[in-house]
């Protein structure tokens, strides 16, 4: 005998509800009704003799009854998804798009774009700067890398590099107005990539807080501090990844030895549907490949550091982002 399955967009309208726990929402996505949604849920709950949902306030969410069926919804709906971006997603060709970090994409991703081009050449990509959350549930985004805490939620997400900060800047500013000890700092812009919190922390770390500070240029983003310091226009904060290249063709340089971790790391994260088709995973493979081998050309120590002891601060600034 077959199996009997209630119908099918009952069940999309119970899933969408209970993901977005509001009937407003789910109609929204399914692009129907509010009195639709809630047509098929009444449905659903005949069909099977159960109550699914209960007022929560303005929200709904599931009962026991709800919660017990909904993973096995939500599975089989993502099955279906990824089954049919397997077919219609080809391995090796295609357009593929990018949400990334813009200092990340501007000063690591587009320097490295030659050997995933080699690799792929019948990839095409969008590469777009973002570092928005809303880019992950974006339908005409397929990955993200994004800098945060991992909190994505109902996602594909790994981490892919941590990072730590220390003070840049160019060689030319450096001759013309020595940085021998932290002291020297004093008479430097400071360049903020965020609202400060993150200088404070280099400085706490350098038992460095009593240091009377000039001028500061808040420049929105560390990719923009970073370009401000290359420039000659400051002293930036760098970080392990974006500023690496910098460093290693002498656009810039870092004065100090002393490195605090960054409050946030680096993922890669994108639709559970979008995990397992072929081009995704391609491009997955190849960010984690190359990060590995920039990772082995990191290991030798970069030059022109002035020597000060180490110190880990503790504890971290939460809600400091560094690398958007």
């Amino acid at each position: 005998m077959a199996k009997r399955l209630p119908p099918l967009n009952p069940l999309r309208a119970f899933e969408a509800t209970a993901r977005h726990a509001s009937l407003t929402k789910a109609a929204a996505e399914l692009n129907v009704t509010h009195g639709a949604i809630s047509h098929q849920i009444k449905a659903l709950e005949q069909s099977l003799g159960v109550k699914l949902f209960e007022r929560a306030g303005q929200r709904v969410k599931p009962t026991p009854h709800g919660a017990e069926l909904l993973p096995a919804v939500s599975t089989a709906f993502d099955g279906i998804a990824a089954a049919t971006q397997r077919m219609t997603r080809p391995a090796s060709t295609g357009a593929l798009s990018i949400s990334c970090v813009p200092a990340l994409l501007l000063l690591w991703m587009i320097p490295r774009l030659g050997s995933f081009t080699s690799q792929y050449p019948d990839i095409r990509l969008t590469l777009i700067p973002s570092n928005d959350a809303k880019d992950v549930r974006a339908p005409h985004i397929d990955v993200c890398v994004h800098y945060g805490d991992g909190s994505w939620t109902d996602c594909w997400m790994r981490k892919w590099s941590g990072l730590e900060l220390f003070p840049v800047v160019s060689p030319t500013l450096i001759n013309n107005r020595p940085i021998r000890t932290v002291r020297d700092l004093a008479d430097h812009v400071f360049l903020h990539g965020d609202d400060g919190r993150e200088w404070h922390t280099w400085l706490a770390a350098a038992d460095a807080l009593d240091l009377e500070r000039g001028r500061r240029h808040h420049l929105g983003d560390a990719r923009m501090a970073t370009e401000a310091a290359v420039h000659g226009h400051g002293v930036a904060l760098g970080d392990t990844v974006t500023a690496s290249g910098l460093l290693a063709r002498g656009l810039l340089v870092a004065p100090f030895s002393l490195s605090v971790p960054a409050v946030d790391d680096f993922y890669v994260v994108c639709r559970n549907e979008m995990r397992s088709a072929p081009i995704v995973q391609l491009f997955i493979g190849w960010l984690f490949a190359e990060k590995e081998q920039a990772d082995r050309r990191a290991d030798a120590p970069v030059a022109g550091r002035i020597g000060t002891r180490r110190k880990r601060p503790a504890p971290k600034v939460v809600g400091a982002k560094t690398a958007s």
